[in-house]
């Protein structure tokens, strides 16, 4: 039973690899049904591709003729079956989103990578944009769209098209969960004007440091205006800031202050760490992503986002269907035995 499982995940696996890459015997010498092995090969192994296989030039040159969009949307074609066998459109939800950033070791060129310090000779990285779902149909926050990020992309445009893209495979979007990197005036007049309710963690700014020394009650809400200039005109805006001082934090053992900022008086009377802390589970979702990782020297960013879009293709086929039977790493290394078996047995 568990093999015939694992034979269906991997045709799964091949479907995504033909569609995001246009692969077909018809107009190729490869597809996604010799692929497949040495990617879960590399995936369980944590390595690279040519590690283990003689098809990683054939792989990357077929990555680099396909187009982006291609592998966004053969991605959602997966999320969109799970969300029907799911029923994630049937529930109330709500959608944190987050960066990811792969390590890059080299000369940093182009808009693709994005510079760093040089620590542990890591010089740039390359950044996806990842929004994930939290519901109780949702099993550790599946991963709904991840798109690249390159320098001085527009956040607003970035995260509205991510929502445009998969607000059909889910119920009403309750709320939007973000951490103080998305602090940004444009992205929380846009978010106000397409009417979707957010929460993002503030900022320890001196100033807020020095506030909250002068506070006397435990919670204090501020109405903050902002201007936006876009479009050669000025625009006005509101949100709520909200100042939480000394609350008692179970995980720290410490009591902490707490900022946050949202554009809803009901969410800002609501409770605001709990519902904040949902979106902590993200930072596990990622650790369970890199036991999948593969290693890739390339400076391309299709052939980066195509590895990183088959490591959560692995990710949510875990999570919705395998979490009860195996460990994410178990389900790896069963996954490549099964793929070298099934090529064999097709072979036949």
């Amino acid at each position: 039973m568990i093999e015939t499982k694992l034979m269906f995940s991997l045709g799964i696996l091949e479907h995504f690899i033909n569609n995001s890459l246009d692969l077909s015997y018809e107009n190729k010498e490869i597809t996604g049904f010799e692929l497949v092995v040495p990617l879960m090969e590399a995936s369980s192994h944590y390595t690279y591709v040519e590690t283990v296989s003689d098809k990683a030039d054939t792989l990357y040159r077929r990555i680099k003729e396909s187009l982006v969009n291609m592998m966004t949307y053969s991605y959602l074609n997966y999320i969109r079956r799970v969300s029907a066998k799911l029923e994630l459109n049937k529930e109330d939800v709500i959608l944190a989103f987050d960066y990811t950033d792969e390590d890059f070791y080299g000369d940093v060129q182009g808009l693709d990578i994005h510079g760093w310090t040089g620590k542990d000779a890591v010089t740039g990285h390359f950044k996806f944009l990842t929004c994930s779902i939290i519901g109780k149909n949702a099993p550790y926050k599946i991963p709904l769209i991840s798109i690249p990020i390159k320098i001085g992309h527009i956040k607003s445009q970035a995260i509205l098209y991510c929502i445009s893209q998969i607000k059909d495979y889910v119920g009403k979007i309750r709320l939007l969960l973000f951490d103080k990197q998305f602090i940004d005036n444009d992205l929380m007049y846009e978010l106000t004007q397409h009417k979707y309710q957010f929460l993002m963690l503030g900022k320890r700014t001196k100033e807020n440091v020095w506030f909250f020394k002068q506070l006397e009650e435990e919670k204090t809400i501020l109405v903050k205006e902002y201007k936006v200039n876009k479009n050669f005109s000025t625009y006005g805006g509101e949100n709520y800031v909200v100042f939480l001082k000394g609350i008692f934090d179970p995980r720290s053992e410490k009591n902490l202050d707490w900022i946050f900022i949202t554009n809803s008086e009901k969410v800002a009377l609501d409770q605001l760490i709990k519902e904040y802390k949902q979106r902590w589970g993200i930072e596990i979702q990622f650790k369970i992503e890199d036991e999948a990782l593969i290693k890739c020297k390339s400076k391309e960013m299709k052939v980066r986002y195509f590895l990183f879009l088959f490591e959560q293709m692995l990710h949510v086929q875990w999570a919705c269907f395998y979490k009860e039977e195996f460990s994410f790493k178990e389900f790896l290394i069963a996954m490549a035995k099964m793929s070298k078996k099934w090529t064999k047995t097709e072979d036949k």
